[in-house]
């Protein structure tokens, strides 16, 4: 025969599985109780039965010394078989299923005894106490065994002392009636733990569920494996309750969200604060792949219900992608505008060659000097007014591809920005996504134009950028700033509704603003301001300090 494979082999020890653990050691507790209340109660309880057999005892006897009569037959008569004394004590004996009846004079003779050769005889305990007036109850040994007894004085109707009446009950009834209580109280005990084995299976199987069936060592190594993939992976994941509280952060996500391990156990509201971030992660806005913007951050953000009322999302960081998109975009203008430009130079020089060949020489040379100018001019234009060669360069550029658009860039004569800006590249940005979003809603309109003026107002610069578009409606000109939100078709790199979003939070991060207006051609008319955009401008230096002295001052 094969030998027995390992996994077919019997396991000695506690069961792995959680449910067989679990419901082994319910039972056991639940048996353990039911063994020590068994035992607490039967602990008592022979104590309980032999009280109840002493006060029985001694409530007989004071019933039998509270007769009259036996008092005076003690005194008047002899401890005889048949005497008065002796007919009344069995009588007692048998009504009330005592061991033994015995009646005593003050000497300690016995006038009545279950046995008759004992009458006349002296009792075999010591009965000084009952003689004393005292009333007694004991468990003892006497001629009869062991039985409960009680004691009392017997007088007569004047009070004087004439003997005692002792009474025993037979110990041997009250250990039938212990025994006779155990079967019972087992019962109960076994029913017990009947009910407490159903309710220890019922519950062993609802962890069973709970627990997938797992071992503790599996739930142990899950566990392991859960803290190191989630600590580890590079996307964030935040995981939720029912109550909307959260409940974990990995590494990531707390990066991503500019959160620490003190966000755990707090409100998402009160941990992230209002905003489409927060609505994103609680359920409010639904859908996939949603975008967000947390602080400078581009987010897609996934939310997955789990079964027990709770959530857990995932987050992405599009920042540099959605960067890398957005100069794809550019790049394809300005591809596309090269194209154009190329194109119409060969024209031009189709044209310069035809004049040259026809000889029109003084006709060429004025239309190569009226081509060369006019991209002169609108470069020199607009690096007269805007001394940020960063922000000059990209309004050349856009002017270029407006060109090609058919859309006039213009810059007002007025317009005046010097080379002091502190945050240059968030400018370019803001000017750059406010630009396109013109320049795209004026392509195509009747006598296409988009005006950009920049202006200082001491330390702040104010930004306008105007067109000639379809403008924006005045119920919509709060919601244009919500990330996601767009009116275009998305781009080959991703989704829109980003720019306008991107361009509020730079401004509030500068402790501006951007607000969305109409402009007086009928379009759009985006304001931005930004209160301390500017450096100080620098003191200019005095003749004295300006002095550079010479050898010959010296």
């Amino acid at each position: 025969m094969s030998p027995t494979s390992p996994a077919r082999r019997l396991r000695l020890g506690l069961p792995r599985r959680v449910f067989s653990q679990v419901l082994l050691m319910q039972l056991a507790i639940a048996a353990g109780v039911a063994v020590l209340a068994t035992g607490l109660f039967l602990a008592p309880l022979g104590d309980q039965l032999d009280d109840q057999a002493m006060r029985r005892a001694l409530a007989i006897a004071q019933t039998t010394a509270a007769q009259p009569q036996i008092a005076d037959d003690l005194r008047s008569s002899k401890p005889t078989v048949d005497g008065p004394v002796q007919t009344e004590a069995e009588r007692i004996r048998r009504a009330s299923g005592a061991e033994y009846v015995v009646i005593m004079n003050k000497d300690g003779v016995r006038w009545s005894h279950t046995d008759r050769d004992a009458i006349g005889q002296v009792v075999s305990t010591d009965p000084s106490e009952a003689l004393a007036g005292d009333e007694v109850m004991e468990i003892d040994d006497g001629t009869l065994g062991r039985s409960a007894r009680g004691k009392v004085p017997l007088r007569d109707l004047d009070g004087d002392l004439v003997g005692a009446v002792s009474v025993g009950i037979e110990y041997d009834s009250v250990r039938a009636r212990l025994i006779h209580a155990i079967p019972g109280l087992f019962a109960y005990a076994g029913g017990a733990l009947a009910v407490g084995a159903l309710a220890a299976y019922l519950i062993s199987r609802r962890v069973q569920r709970q627990t997938r069936d797992l071992a503790f060592s599996d739930i142990s190594a899950l566990l392991a494996e859960r803290e190191a993939m989630l600590h580890s992976i590079r996307e964030g994941v935040v995981a939720l309750d029912r109550a909307g509280r959260v409940r974990l952060l990995n590494d990531e996500a707390q990066r991503l969200l500019g959160l620490g391990a003190e966000a755990i156990g707090q409100p998402l509201d009160t941990a992230l604060g209002p905003g489409r971030t927060t609505d994103v992660l609680a359920g409010r806005v639904t859908g996939t792949d949603l975008l967000t913007v947390r602080g400078q951050r581009v987010l897609v953000a996934n939310r997955m219900p789990t079964d027990d009322g709770g959530a857990v999302a995932t987050l992405r960081d599009r920042t540099e992608l959605e960067q890398l998109g957005r100069e794809l975009d550019s790049t394809r203008g300005l591809i596309d505008a090269l194209r154009a430009q190329d194109h119409e130079h060969a024209n031009r020089m189709h044209t310069l060659l035809g004049l040259l060949e026809l000889e029109m020489y003084e006709e060429a040379a004025e239309f190569v000097g009226e081509v060369a100018g006019a991209h002169r001019v609108t470069a020199e234009q607009i690096t007269e007014k805007i001394g940020d060669p960063l922000l000059a360069a990209l309004l050349v550029g856009k002017a270029t591809v407006a060109a090609e658009r058919g859309v006039v860039l213009a810059v007002p004569h007025d317009t005046a920005l010097p080379d002091r800006l502190i945050d240059p590249g968030g400018l370019v940005t803001i000017l750059g996504n406010l630009v396109d979003n013109a320049l795209d809603a004026a392509a195509g309109t009747l006598h296409a134009r988009v005006e950009v003026d920049v202006r200082t107002e001491g330390r702040a610069v104010v930004l306008r950028v105007s067109d000639t578009g379809p403008g924006v409606p005045p119920e919509q000109r709060e919601t244009i700033f919500t990330e996601g939100w767009s009116t275009k078709e998305p781009p080959a790199h991703g989704k829109r509704g980003i720019g306008l979003a991107l361009v509020r939070r730079l401004a509030e991060r500068q402790g501006g603003s951007v607000r969305a207006d109409a402009s007086p051609e009928g379009g759009a008319e985006f304001t931005v301001v930004l209160p301390e955009a500017l450096t100080q401008p620098e003191l200019a230096p005095t003749d004295e300090l300006a002095t550079t002295p010479t050898e010959e001052t010296r």
